[in-house]
């Protein structure tokens, strides 16, 4: 999935998901004549939780902390 990102001026747009980056640059060309000569313009390439979880791997991921036992104390 692709996102298109328009920065013009003070105000951000975004514009998507796309299943292409060619779908992403079809608008573009749409969008752009409506935008100020300084518009700036991105096209993201967007990743889901599982892949992104799937390239750090399971040595990557912050372990858990520990549980500390009780003790209980005078207790007969």
């Amino acid at each position: 999935m692709y996102l298109l990102t328009i920065r013009d001026g003070l105000q951000t747009r975004h514009i998507g998901p796309y299943s292409s980056p060619k779908q992403a640059a079809d608008d573009l060309d749409r969008l752009l004549p409506l935008c100020t000569e300084r518009a700036r313009w991105q096209i993201h390439a967007l990743e889901s939780p599982d892949q992104l979880l799937a390239s750090l791997g399971p040595a990557k991921l912050p372990a858990a902390p520990a549980k500390r036992q009780r003790s209980v104390v005078g207790a007969a």
